[in-house]
């Protein structure tokens, strides 16, 4: 599960009983080396659907996290690529983890609160992976907010997600019992450390969207096993 390099247990722990924001800069130096990063065999596919290169002026990766989807980004832009996250320690991560990305516009860094982004209509496209764990539900429509906040009149904003697992699958209890310790941890311990699996997902997260004023596109057989139940969401502002 976890690469040599990655976190040892006691970290692992150190996190979980930390902020959300205190955790992932605690996270940040091993973040590529956990399960938690999206995998390239998710973000390579999404590459090749987003246009050829040069085709997008300017995009933001929204929870940035240490960078990985910002390197899918850099060949297709003309001009700037934007990654926006709340730790400190996973931008300056991300600083040096996309320095040698294909490319040549700039990579900016921001930090800030993704439910309000210092930006107004100065995006082409979106972008979200994993981590829509981290908006809670009360927040999503603040989220699809910020999201046609951000973005141009016909700019995309694309994740992943997927529909709720059968009830009878592994993938719905695993998750149902990490959502469960994690209310109790949030119970019994302050600040809360927010986290959760089966959260925005299909199609809840397209109703959202088509309130919040976005034509919504849905792919199917995007991503290899084993995240082919995951589709690809391609959300256009009207």
């Amino acid at each position: 599960m976890f690469d040599p390099q990655g976190p040892t247990l006691w970290e692992l722990a150190r996190q979980a009983l930390s902020s959300t924001e205190q955790g992932y800069d605690l996270l940040a130096p091993k973040f590529d080396f956990t399960p938690f990063r999206t995998p390239d065999a998710m973000l390579s596919p999404v590459a090749g659907l987003l246009g050829p290169p040069n085709s997008i002026d300017s995009a933001v990766d929204v929870c940035c996290g240490t960078g990985a989807a910002m390197k899918i980004l850099r060949p297709l832009c003309r001009r700037r690529v934007v990654g926006v996250d709340f730790s400190r320690k996973m931008i300056e991560t991300g600083r040096q983890h996309v320095a040698d990305a294909t490319g040549r516009v700039r990579f900016e860094f921001v930090r800030c609160n993704v439910l309000d982004m210092p930006f107004e209509s100065v995006f082409d496209l979106a972008v979200c992976f994993g981590a829509l764990g981290h908006i809670l539900p009360r927040d999503q429509t603040r989220f699809v907010d910020q999201m046609a906040r951000v973005l141009r009149p016909g700019g995309r904003f694309v994740f992943a997600s997927s529909e709720m697992p059968p009830v009878l699958s592994r993938r719905y209890w695993v998750s149902r019992g990490f959502n469960a310790a994690m209310h109790l941890r949030n119970f019994m311990i302050r600040p809360s450390f927010i986290m959760f699996y089966l959260t925005f997902l299909l199609p809840a997260a397209l109703q959202l969207l088509k309130d919040g004023g976005f034509a919504v596109e849905v792919r199917r057989d995007v991503f290899p096993a084993p995240y082919a139940e995951a589709s690809l969401v391609i959300a256009t502002l009207r």
